[in-house]
């Protein structure tokens, strides 16, 4: 668990510094994803150690919230005043958000069942 979690800390600390020398517009711990995502491609394969990491953090995700749910609150009087912005861009992101991962899934079922004739064909 301490290697996953230093690996994801270390990647997260390339990506804030590659954003910040390259003057990148996305946030830096976006750009250390990529960078999991990139070396993972690379790999071929999710290593032992950080899937089971990665899967207790999932499980206590709520918790990560917390901060950014109170950095929220204290600027509540600004939200109050630019409710409008906030509310179209929960609802359009939210919908984006549906339309992809039903895209997604439609894309990969579609994908498995093209597999699945070609299984039972070489099967004796």
């Amino acid at each position: 668990m301490l290697y996953a979690l230093t690996a994801l800390f270390i990647l997260q600390l390339l990506g804030e510094l590659l954003v910040q020398l390259l003057g990148l517009p996305l946030p830096g711990a976006l750009a250390g994803m990529l960078l999991l995502l990139a070396a993972l491609l690379a790999y071929g394969r999710i290593p032992q150690a950080l899937e089971s990491t990665a899967g207790s953090l999932l499980q206590n995700m709520m918790l990560l919230f917390i901060p950014a749910i109170a950095g929220v609150m204290l600027h509540f009087d600004r939200i109050a005043r630019e409710w409008l912005p906030f509310l179209v861009a929960g609802i359009v992101g939210a919908a984006i958000t549906l339309v992809v991962t039903a895209w997604t899934l439609r894309w990969l079922l579609r994908d498995s069942a093209d597999a699945r004739p070609r299984e039972q064909e070489q099967a004796p």
